[in-house]
């Protein structure tokens, strides 16, 4: 079995317009450039993209958002993108702003197979709008559905041609999660190792839940913002 693909545009190449797409990542960190490189120039459109974030303008998930490849996106926060807040107010990108706690649990579930369950965080609000509310032991909890998508782009550190997966650090992210919930799961990866060099008790993704595999080039790894401090 060998999962190994040459490139980002090989193991892309069932991914057509209208498709749901999971991106990996925090801000800048730990997405899969290449293969976010790879569909802006296949020019895919009409996508739904579960990712936490837009990126920014210039990198990241913003290169679709500029490209006009985006119907919808459900995530956490606007971020540093200012076009992805720009095309919201004027009604041209559909926007499903989640609590990033919610977000998690509704993709594990996703990957577990739980269609769906009851967390406090939203009641009250505008998140509760058209969902089921129901109280337990006197405290009330909205029902939020699982979520799945077609694809997953994550970006790992290690991996080998069976699938199995290692992250470095903040770069796990969301990854992991959403590694489980798609149909299929690409990863880019920075060094492809032979089978047996991963430590198991390190695999954070098992094979089962990754279809593709490549390794990744011409890492940008950037930051959304640099702060420091001026000299005394």
């Amino acid at each position: 079995m060998n999962k190994i693909f040459p490139h980002a545009e090989a193991a892309i190449f069932d991914v057509a317009s209208g498709a749901t797409i999971m991106v990996g990542g925090f801000g800048l960190c730990g997405i899969p450039e290449n293969l976010i490189e790879a569909l802006r120039s296949k020019g895919a459109k009409k996508l739904t993209v579960i990712s936490n974030n837009a990126g920014v303008e210039g990198f990241g998930v913003g290169r679709w958002l500029e490209n006009g490849q985006i119907k919808k996106i459900i995530g956490t926060y606007i971020g540093e993108n200012k076009l992805y807040e720009e095309l919201v107010l004027k009604g041209e990108l559909e926007a499903e702003l989640i609590p990033q706690g919610t977000f998690s649990e509704r993709m594990r579930a996703g990957g577990a197979g739980i269609p769906a369950f009851y967390t406090p965080t939203g009641v009250g609000t505008v998140i509760a709008e058209g969902k089921e509310v129901r109280e337990f032991e006197g405290r009330k909890y909205l029902l939020e559905r699982a979520l799945q998508a077609d694809f997953a782009f994550v970006k790992a550190w290690k991996g080998d041609r069976w699938g199995n997966l290692i992250y470095r650090k903040t770069a796990r992210n969301f990854n992991p999660l959403m590694a489980m919930a798609a149909r299929v799961t690409i990863a880019e990866v920075e060094e492809i190792v032979e089978l047996g060099e991963l430590d198991p008790e390190a695999i954070a993704t098992p094979s089962i839940y990754v279809t593709r595999v490549f390794r990744a080039v011409g890492l940008a790894k950037r930051i959304e913002r640099r702060t420091v401090r001026k000299r005394a």
